[in-house]
């Protein structure tokens, strides 16, 4: 692929949800624009194939398996990117996903606290492991990942749709509070992705389904979110901070 975003060449990129979904697809996509990539997750194995991925198509990349609810074991990964690849220009706190329907009623306080933790306390917790180094140097982006679900409620549980709309408020509250730092933050807000999981447990005609909810037609796929994180870490999004961007095929009704 040639390169659509120059000045992401020879940038350092840490990416959290890497090894499989739209965060293997971003770190795929940044390692095309000559960025160099540490892929973070807890699957050791799929963040390997990840990386085999990325160098086997001439591409800079390293994993590190950390559990991004706990601020040691991120920075111990922060350490090895660091060591690894240098200081870290573009993070992507892409982890979480835990939006699987579940009546209030029956949503337990131990599902509650799961979710939150994995969706929203994870971002702030991967932010808050590089803020020092970002604040020292003067300059970094950083991309948040949200949901449809965190626009307007879902059949996603009540947990998920909290947190998500959570990550939106944490964007813009930091956006406005790094932004004379030289720090932009933006966040993405998808629709249905067809990721690796969607198409293993969603039969086709439910897929057709969901598809024509759409407006454009069909439903995302990881590469329309990572494009969308490329342009957002770039240059080309210089002036843009405290967005959030539904990438949602134009389903958007907030």
């Amino acid at each position: 692929m040639s390169s659509i975003y120059p000045d992401l060449n020879g940038k350092v990129a840490f990416i959290t949800g890497g090894s499989r979904g739209i965060g293997a697809q971003t770190a795929r996509a940044f390692a095309a624009q000559g960025a160099k990539v540490c892929a973070v997750g807890r699957d050791q194995e799929a963040l390997a194939a990840v990386v085999t991925d990325i160098t086997g198509a001439g591409g800079t990349a390293t994993s590190v398996a950390a559990d991004v609810t706990d601020s040691a074991s991120l920075d111990e990964a922060r350490r090895h990117a660091e060591s690894q690849l240098g200081p870290v220009d573009v993070l992507a706190a892409f982890a979480g996903g835990q939006g699987f329907p579940v009546p209030s009623a029956e949503l337990t306080e131990q599902r509650w606290r799961q979710v939150i933790d994995s969706d929203l306390t994870s971002a702030f917790l991967t932010i808050r492991a590089f803020l020092p180094g970002m604040l020292e140097r003067g300059g970094g982006s950083i991309t948040t990942m949200s949901s449809a679900a965190g626009r307007q409620p879902s059949q996603a549980n009540l947990a998920y749709g909290v947190a998500n709309a959570g990550l939106i408020m944490l964007t813009r509250h930091l956006a406005g509070e790094l932004g004379p730092c030289g720090i932009r933050i933006n966040c993405i807000a998808p629709s249905s992705i067809l990721t690796e999981k969607v198409q293993a447990n969603m039969p086709a005609a439910v897929q057709a389904k969901v598809a024509a909810l759409h407006p454009l037609g069909r439903i995302g796929t990881p590469d329309d979110v990572a494009q969308t994180a490329l342009f957002l870490a770039s240059a080309a999004a210089s002036w843009l901070t405290g967005l959030t961007i539904d990438v949602a095929g134009g389903r958007v009704t907030h």
